[in-house]
């Protein structure tokens, strides 16, 4: 995936560090799997189902971030994705 991105120029980074923000004060950082761009992050399971747990995490990075966009890619047996979008304007 990360060779796609850099052969079409999209902007990734594998585990990088962002800021969670509370009230506007940072309040200690998260490490995604990759995050496109600045703008996405970008959620990677090895999981027989995506389970609750994992939209709960991303949405909750959304929640703690400035960023608005989330993908959870799931290549477990069935692979499949979800996307989680949580607007800045309510945080």
């Amino acid at each position: 995936m990360m060779t796609e991105f850099m052969k079409e120029n999209i902007s990734e980074v594998s585990q990088s560090a962002i800021k969670v923000l509370y009230e506007g004060e940072i309040v200690g950082e998260y490490f995604t799997d990759i995050l496109i761009s600045d703008k996405i992050i970008l959620e990677i399971k090895a999981a027989k189902n995506v389970a609750e747990e994992h939209e709960t995490q991303l949405l909750n990075y959304l929640k703690a971030t400035n960023i608005e966009v989330g993908l959870l890619l799931n290549y477990g047996p069935k692979p499949n994705f979800k996307r989680k979008a949580f607007d800045n304007t309510r945080k």
